[in-house]
Parts: C-alpha cells; sequence; structure tokens
C-alpha cells in the first residue's frame, strides 16, 4: 500500500475566511495556532488533542469523551475527578482494571451479565433499527461485529497465536488501513442472530482464556505471530491483550446503550419504548 499524498500547506495563514460547515478529513493541524476562531457548534470525531493549550475560551454546553489525562481547566486537574465520578457512578467501572488473574475473571463476569441484559434489551428493537447509526456512529450490529474483531485480533491473534482466525463479518475500525487478510465488508447487513453466534463463539474463547489464567501467565509476554495481519507482529504483554477486550467489551456496551436510548426516544417508527 502507498503512502498517501497530501496537499502540503505547513505554515499557510488563513485570515478573515468563513469555513462555516466545512468539513476537515485526515487533515494534520498539529502546532497549528488558532486566534479568535469560532467553533460554535463543531463536531470533533477521533481528534489528537494531546498538548493543546487554549487560553481565554468560552466553554459552555460542550460535551466531551475520551482519554481524559493531565487536563487542567483553570489550574485544576480535572481527570482524577471525572474518574472519581465515573467509578462512583458505576461500581462495575473499577473492576475493568484488574491487577490479577482473579480479578480478570470477574471482571470477564462483569462484561457477561451486561451484555446479556443489552442484548436482551436490542431484542425489543425492530431489526431495522439495530442497522441504524445514530449521530455517525456505529449501528448495534456493526459494534457486535467490531467486538467479535477485537477479539480475534487480541486473543485469537495475539495471544493465541491464530495468524488468521478472522471471520467475513469482523469489522475493523474506521482509521485502520486495509491489512489483508482481515476483512472489512460495511455494507453487509447479517441479522442479530448471527452476530451473537459470532459473539457467543469469541466470548467462549475468551471465557477459557481467563478460567485457565494464573498470575505468573498474567505478568508474561505472548510469542509474536509472524504473518502479516493485525495487531502487528511483535510480542505483547499479556496485560495489555486482556486489558484492551476488557476496555473494549466494556465502552463499546455503553456506546450501545447511548444509541439504543437516542433509537428508543424517536429514532423513528418500530423504535422500542425505553425500559
Amino acid at each position: 500500500m502507498g503512502d498517501v499524498a497530501y496537499d502540503d500547506q505547513r505554515g499557510a495563514r488563513f485570515e478573515r475566511v468563513r469555513l462555516t460547515g466545512a468539513s476537515f478529513e485526515d487533515v494534520y493541524l498539529d502546532g497549528a495556532r488558532l486566534h479568535d476562531v469560532d467553533l460554535r457548534g463543531a463536531t470533533l470525531r477521533m481528534v489528537d488533542l494531546r498538548g493543546l493549550r487554549a487560553r481565554d475560551v468560552w466553554l459552555e454546553d460542550v460535551d466531551i469523551t475520551g482519554d481524559v489525562e493531565n487536563v487542567r481547566i483553570n489550574g485544576v486537574d480535572i481527570a482524577p475527578l471525572v474518574e472519581a465520578e465515573l467509578d462512583r457512578r458505576d461500581p462495575d467501572r473499577p473492576k475493568m482494571r484488574p491487577t490479577d488473574a482473579d480479578g480478570y475473571r470477574e471482571a470477564w463476569d462483569v462484561v457477561e451479565r451486561l451484555w446479556a441484559g443489552t442484548v436482551d434489551r436490542a431484542r425489543t428493537f425492530a431489526p431495522e433499527l439495530l442497522h441504524e447509526r445514530v449521530d455517525g456512529e456505529w449501528s448495534f450490529i456493526e459494534t457486535l461485529r467490531h467486538l467479535v474483531f477485537a477479539t480475534d485480533a487480541w486473543v485469537c491473534r495475539a495471544l493465541l497465536g491464530d495468524p488468521e482466525p478472522w471471520d467475513a463479518l469482523d469489522l475493523p475500525h474506521d482509521d485502520m488501513p486495509d491489512s489483508p487478510p482481515v476483512p472489512r465488508d460495511r455494507q453487509v447487513r447479517p441479522s442479530l442472530d448471527a452476530v451473537l453466534a459470532l459473539r457467543a463463539d469469541r466470548m467462549a474463547t475468551v471465557r477459557r482464556v481467563v478460567d485457565d489464567l494464573t498470575d505468573e501467565a498474567l505478568a508474561g509476554t505472548t510469542e509474536p505471530v509472524l504473518e502479516p495481519g493485525y495487531p502487528e507482529p511483535e510480542p505483547y504483554a499479556v496485560t495489555r491483550v486482556l486489558r484492551t477486550i476488557l476496555n473494549e467489551e466494556y465502552l463499546h456496551r455503553l456506546y450501545a446503550e447511548r444509541d439504543l436510548d437516542a433509537l428508543a426516544a424517536g429514532a423513528g417508527p418500530g423504535a422500542a419504548p425505553t425500559p
């Protein structure tokens, strides 16, 4: 796969320019200076804001989700406050940060329990709504397909050593470049039951892994898979592999519930009422 050619405008200067409603895709603004800029109502998705310095800003009615660390607002690091509040709201959340083998087994118990409830809720929706995207995010079916991919990539490939564990319904993250032999079919519309059959198989694989997990194995690294694919052929800490899966499972269920809420609130005919 060749290098992507960019329209190189490094150092360009834009003054008194109206870009209302403009779209920026795969654009580099690292090191840019924005002064007297109107960003009201803007939508930022998959934006790298590390090292951002903002002064004399108006921050009202703002909704931000993402990894928050070392974020100071008016001199106060808000990241620990956010983490503590999220843990307070959801007692299951701290369990997604286990430190030993027993903790991983408990965490996976939580994942299985939470997803069972979410799937039961999804079954109350008209089938076509489970293919609907809310605010440009993945549909419920696409979310399940992505979790199959995540398990195939990190558990079946990186941890268990299968160089090509993929199913045709695997759905990699959108920003991942095409990486044969990893499939990526964005057009297919499988049924909920078809995707849940794959999910049951992959979740059973993770269950076997955590049931057999020891503290000694948890402290080790994987044997690198040399064949091309995703993730890259290199050794990985077992903790990184399993934490990745827990993070994917926990967060994507929250996203799925959020979007089911939106669909239930009236996204169209056939929307189920909010339980």
